[in-house]
């Protein structure tokens, strides 16, 4: 269609579709904004909300004391294990320092030294003791945190079985809420996509047809596109029925479409020539020649051949006379290319 176009009504036509694109880009962008949005109508369910009360608030009340209680169990037992290091590492430097004493002691052999020997062998002991005692400090504290830890698995245990309880119901509530959300976005995209092809069908050709275009893109977008990953699964059973029965309606629709254009086409070639292409666009006529096409039938004709001026299929005149000049022209053509003479003047 575009060779029978005017240089600038070509890129008026450019600017046009540029315009609708932009239209369509801007809708979509706002749709798909609001589509999303909508899932926050409903509230977010928790599997919490679907547990047996009071006893899920005593039980997570009881939970959280035995975390605290473990932590600071295991806090001490840090604090313990660190006091018993110190005191095993005093003992240890005290033992060593003794024993070079002891030995320089046996090299001199002094009797004076035997008060000293007793008060470095009674500190030895009473570094004993504080390391005895700060290990069991350290074993009492391990017996804590075993404890506390133990206590609060058991109350992780009762938990989870009150949880797991409580997934049957949140799993049919979260379903009925992705089924109530998906109606939400259903209402405001099907709506759309009505409204898209009443304005297809009735204003596509129109004056305003960019934004009609425009708004036919974004509602297939929003329906085919945003409005897929919404859908509900249910184990893909109603993605799979939604897509037979909306395979099946398309080609329905196809085939009853095709049913009517092979009507059409044969009630159009039982007309008279001149009124067959008096019916035709003059822009659909001249685009469908240059794809040497006949412009009637839509069937492939050779062109380049001089001989042929009718469709050897549906008989429709390709090719007539000017009634000035007798050139041969495309009969389409409103002038001759020759002589300028209108073809209203050609002979019938």
């Amino acid at each position: 269609m575009s060779k029978s176009l005017r240089l600038s009504e070509k890129w008026f036509q450019r600017g046009l579709w540029l315009v609708a694109l932009a239209f369509a880009w801007f809708l979509i962008g706002l749709g798909g904004k609001i589509v999303g949005n909508l899932g926050g109508v409903e509230d977010t369910l928790t599997v919490e909300q679907f547990m047996q009360q009071p006893r899920a608030g005593q039980l997570k009340a009881a939970l959280a004391q035995q975390q605290r209680r473990q932590a600071d169990a295991n806090a001490a037992l840090q604090q313990a294990r660190q006091k018993h290091q110190v005191a095993v590492a005093n003992s240890h430097s005290a033992r060593e320092t003794f024993d070079n004493w002891l030995a320089t002691r046996s090299v001199t052999a002094r009797s004076e030294q035997d008060p000293e020997v007793i008060k470095r062998t009674r500190e030895l002991d009473a570094l004993a003791a504080a390391e005895r005692q700060a290990l069991a400090l350290v074993e009492a504290q391990e017996q804590a945190d075993l404890d506390a830890s133990q206590a609060r698995d058991q109350a992780q245990e009762q938990w989870n079985a009150l949880e797991e309880a409580a997934r049957v119901p949140y799993g049919d509530a979260l379903r009925a809420r992705e089924l109530r959300v998906f109606g939400y976005r259903l209402l405001l995209t099907l709506p759309l996509l009505l409204a898209a092809g009443w304005l297809f069908k009735t204003r596509r050709k129109g004056k305003y047809w960019p934004f009609v275009w425009g708004f036919v893109f974004f509602a297939g977008f929003a329906f085919f596109v945003e409005l897929v990953p919404y859908l509900p699964s249910y184990g893909g059973y109603v993605r799979y029925l939604v897509g037979i029965a909306l395979t099946v309606l398309i080609g329905r629709q196809a085939i009853v479409s095709l049913q009517r254009y092979l009507e059409r086409q044969k009630a159009a070639e039982a007309m008279p020539d001149r009124q067959r292409r008096e019916t035709l666009q003059y822009d659909v006529a001249l685009a469908r020649l240059a794809k040497s096409v006949c412009p009637g039938c839509e069937r492939k004709v050779d062109l380049k051949d001089p001989a042929i001026d009718f469709c050897p299929h549906c008989g429709i005149g390709l090719y007539d006379h000017c009634g000035s000049c007798s050139t041969r022209k495309n009969a389409f053509s409103r002038f001759c290319h020759a002589c300028g003479t209108p073809a209203q003047a050609a002979p019938q």
